[in-house]
Order: C-alpha cells, then structure tokens, then sequence
C-alpha cells in the first residue's frame, strides 16, 4: 500500500499565497512562518508514521513547485514520491485528478486531499479498519455539526455508504466525509471505471461523485469514524488560521 495526495488544485480563494503555490503547498505553520510546514508535508508525515515509504502526488496547478521541492520532501519523510500530471488540473474538477492516478490505485493507497489537515490518528483509524473485506473506507467525522457545505454521508451499518453529496439536508447525514480514504487494490478497476463514467458525464464533477457511482452499481464502501480529532479543509483564508491552530496541537 502507498500513499497518494490530490494536489493539483488551484485554491484561488487562497490568493496572494496561490498565485505561485498550489493549494497543498501553502504554509499551515504558525503565521509568519514563510517557510513552515504545508499541507503536503503534514500528509507525507503522516503516511510515513503509519509505515508507508511510497507516495504518489497528482500535480497540476503550479506544478513546477512540487517538483522542485521533491527531493527535499523525500528526504525529509523518507517517502519516495512519484509525481502524476493532471493536464485539465485548471479546468476540470477531481474526478478526473483522482482518475489519472488510476495506475497506482492498483497498489492500494491511503488518498488524501491536499488540503486537509489532519492527525495520524486517521490513518491508523483507516488501517484497523481493514478485514480482507471491505475494499474503500471513508474516514468520517460523526462529530462535527454539519451545515450546507460539507461532503455529506448517509451510511447504513448494515449496507455501507448509500449517500455522499454535498446536496443533501445536513440533518439526514450520518457525517462528514474528511478527504480521505483507504481504498484497496481490489477497488482499483471499478472505481477508476466508475471516475471514468463520472467525469465523461460532467467534468465538473467530484471524485465522490464518482463514489455515489459505484453505490449506484451495486459496490458497497465502508466508513471508519475518526472520533473528535481536529482537522480542517482549507478552502479560505479563515480555515487558513484554523489550520495553523490545528497544526500547534500535534
């Protein structure tokens, strides 16, 4: 199993930090700090305290910046990183980031978001998840009062995810999906049949659209709740200062 992180992303709503970096590059550490830790080193850290020795990061958005900071973020996690082009990174949504990694999905990889921050916590959380049956978990927060924003789930015990959209009356979600997944090599083919479906329908859509498609098929994918933990996707500069908060408690 290896890493893989979505860091093609643009993040606009992030600008002047953006206009050079991409989304997962900017620094979460304590503000002033130019040269703190990012999104990327936080998710790299975490991979290599649950063992992991190989990531792989799709790139798009001022990519040339991830590729010059490769070799530093390799030796600094022991990480040995591949790097995969999104060429439609600024035009199409995430579907399509998470179907150009389709090849190392068949590796089986823990997915994270370039843009959350988040503890080791749900990682381990993710891996005691696995039984030699279930083939994609969602790491969910059951915690967190939800609003209109959020990447909602429905999840039955018995059935698995039935629902996870952003698009739905808070009050009927079980949780917030957090941006990341263990997803096993098992999953590779039909979940990248299904992004393939899902972005050729729209590609403005989602990656987890392309999740709703494989419920819609019948594939049954598993949660992990992740307790009261802290974390925070940043979209603005408000989840920005969260953020650093977030980082100075772990």
């Amino acid at each position: 199993m290896i890493g893989l992180v979505l860091a093609a992303g643009a993040g606009r709503r992030l600008r002047p930090y953006t206009d050079s970096l991409p989304k997962a590059l900017v620094p979460v550490g304590r503000a002033g700090i130019e040269d703190g830790p990012t999104v990327l080193d936080l998710t790299l850290r975490n991979f290599a305290e649950v063992g992991l020795t190989e990531a792989a990061v799709v790139v798009g958005y001022r990519k040339e910046a991830v590729y010059e900071r490769k070799a530093a973020l390799e030796a600094a996690y022991g990480v040995r990183l591949t790097l995969i082009d999104n060429d439609k990174a600024e035009e199409w949504n995430n579907a399509y980031s998470l179907w150009c990694a389709r090849e190392v999905l068949a590796e089986g990889v823990i997915l994270a978001n370039g843009d959350t921050v988040h503890p080791v916590s749900v990682e381990r959380e993710l891996l005691a998840a696995r039984d030699g049956e279930k083939k994609v978990v969602l790491a969910l927060d059951t915690v967190k009062q939800l609003a209109d924003e959020e990447m909602k789930v429905v999840a039955d015990p018995a059935k698995g995810v039935q629902r996870i959209t952003k698009l739905m009356d808070p009050a009927e979600a079980t949780g917030e999906y957090i941006g990341v997944t263990l997803i096993e090599a098992a999953a590779a083919a039909e979940l990248a049949d299904a992004l393939r479906a899902t972005y050729e329908r729209d590609p403005q859509l989602y990656y987890e659209d392309g999740y709703q498609e494989l419920v819609h098929r019948g594939f049954r994918i598993d949660v992990a709740p992740i307790g009261d933990v802290p974390w925070v996707e940043i979209d603005n500069h408000a989840d920005l200062a969260r953020g650093r908060e977030i980082v100075c408690l772990y």
